[in-house]
């Protein structure tokens, strides 16, 4: 039988924008995961995500887990240093119960908190100064991560995701879980190589249903696969909207340093990734719309009576899954405007308006403010509007995926407001929209509109792709534009592109 071993299990995940002026605390986290001790398996076990695959390992495997947190919180400002005490002191004293032979983390690795830029780096930092330089440390990350030196540094293991939309979340961290017990069985020795170049964007924004991200995932595959003593070899596409030194795509290659070769190998598979993925740093696979031409395209598919499935809208720029405010009402300001029918706006998080709303009721007229409301010097005024209140929810849902399925979630009490033929479903939390039940509680089925407006940039493919006759990117001035140009950068490594020119590679 084989020895019983001692695993800490962990998830601390944010996304941070470091232009939002909305900070991230410790209520932000019970908004969406916040799940402590004996909460976590039962909640999330029968999950598409990470923690359910530490689960399924710890029963392969015959862990004995340590699971103190599985916390996760909406994109959006830098996390208060209370809430980053908080969630560390819980990571910290689970190392205090006693002997631990491996960690296995959830992050997404582009963190930023009042007290640290690189927050995963710091948590890694105050795990080893803990546990010592032997005990290996496997982490997972977001195909988004801004991976830092110090976070390659300190972890033994490093897999990011290979999918974006994230729909592999589960197989990455069984993978990570495979490879820590090898480590823990001294089989291999585990270390990660780092690699970032002068970029500040690029890799097709991370998209992986073609272009130059799913041609540098095939060719980091084939190294991986013939190369003795490398284990994994893997990209991150970073996350531009932190002001951070170390933001910006990445290379990790995770090699076996028993392996006399392998540093030398992975060194050199980072190089010719990295290569190729600044001489193709400008390469895009999507075309980003104006809201005048968008409107257009809105205009001529409810006129197309052959193909009547819906056109989707990503309102890209106002995603909260980038930690745009989500409260943005261009979009919607210019559908009005053109008088278009049967559309299905959302969700836009706004806790006044839907709470203006359960308190007139079902079925109820009423004028409302909606939205721009967090940051209206920006990307305001809020729309005044009348309309009939159609829907009404509690806000909780479980995804149905392919992303997050099973997960529970809540958008807190919720409603659908229908003005002159366009149904705005607006929430009370804040969350990007990548699951058709999020208007579903609200009685809104999204197939049988003409139009389907979501505030997600790139998710909502999984789910709403496959319903649509065709799928367009919105710019409406969110905070989570493209344009680097309209973002003041203070801390970035300079030279970076697009901010500067740079060498071909």
């Amino acid at each position: 039988m084989s020895q019983t071993r001692r695993v800490l299990s962990a998830q601390i995940a944010h996304e941070t924008n470091t232009f939002s002026i909305v900070p991230t605390t410790l209520e932000d986290y019970r908004k969406r995961l916040f799940l402590l001790d004996a909460e976590i398996a039962p909640a999330l076990a029968d999950t598409r995500m990470e923690i359910a695959a530490h689960l399924a390992a710890a029963k392969r495997y015959g862990w004995s887990l340590v699971q103190p947190i599985a916390a996760s919180a909406t994109p959006s400002g830098k996390v208060t240093a209370e809430c980053w005490a908080e969630l560390q002191r819980l990571v910290y004293a689970a190392c205090e119960t006693g002997p631990l032979d491996g960690v296995i983390l959830a992050l997404h690795g582009a963190m930023v908190t009042e007290t640290d830029d690189d927050a995963e780096g710091a948590l890694l930092e105050g795990l080893r100064k803990r546990l010592g330089e032997t005990i290996p440390i496997a982490v997972t990350l977001d195909l988004h991560a801004n991976v830092t030196e110090r976070m390659g540094r300190l972890a033994s293991i490093m897999l990011p995701y290979r999918t974006y939309p994230h729909i592999d979340q589960y197989e990455t961290a069984f993978r990570a879980a495979e490879l820590l017990q090898s480590a823990m069985d001294g089989t291999i020795r585990p270390k990660v190589f780092r690699l970032q170049g002068p970029l500040l964007e690029g890799c097709n924004h991370g998209r992986t249903q073609g272009g130059v991200m799913s041609d540098l995932l095939a060719r980091a595959a084939e190294m991986q696969t013939q190369t003795p003593g490398l284990l994994s070899v893997d990209l991150c596409a970073g996350f531009s909207r932190s002001d951070i030194a170390e933001v910006g795509p990445s290379i990790q290659v995770t090699y076996d340093a028993s392996h006399n070769a392998a540093e030398t190998a992975a060194r050199q598979a980072a190089t010719a990734l990295n290569d190729e993925m600044i001489r193709r740093r400008a390469e895009a696979t999507v075309t980003v719309l104006d809201l005048p031409t968008a409107t257009q395209l809105a205009v001529a598919a409810t006129a197309d009576a052959t193909d009547t499935r819906p056109l989707v809208i990503a309102d890209f720029s106002d995603n909260p899954g980038s930690g745009a405010y989500g409260d943005g009402v261009r979009l919607l300001e210019a559908l009005l405007d053109a008088e278009i029918q049967s559309v299905l706006f959302g969700v836009l998080g706004d806790p006044e308006a839907a709470a203006r709303c359960h308190e007139a009721g079902l079925g109820a007229s009423l004028e409302v403010v909606v939205g721009a409301k967090r940051d209206p010097a920006s990307y305001g005024p809020p729309l005044t509007l009348t309309g009939r209140v159609t829907g009404l929810s509690g806000g909780a849902f479980v995804c149905e995926g392919p992303m997050n399925a099973g997960q529970p979630m809540t958008l807190g009490p919720a409603a659908l407001l229908e003005v002159n033929g366009i149904s705005i479903a607006i929430s009370t939390n804040t969350l990007q929209t990548y699951d058709q039940e999020m208007f579903r509680i609200l009685g809104a089925e999204p197939a049988r509109f003409r139009i389907v407006a979501v505030k997600s940039a790139h998710h909502f493919r999984a789910a709403f792709g496959p319903m649509a006759k065709e799928v367009i990117l919105a710019d409406s001035g969110g905070l989570a534009t493209f344009d680097h140009t309209k973002l003041s950068y203070r801390k970035v490594r300079r030279p970076v592109w697009p901010l500067d020119e740079i060498p071909a590679g």
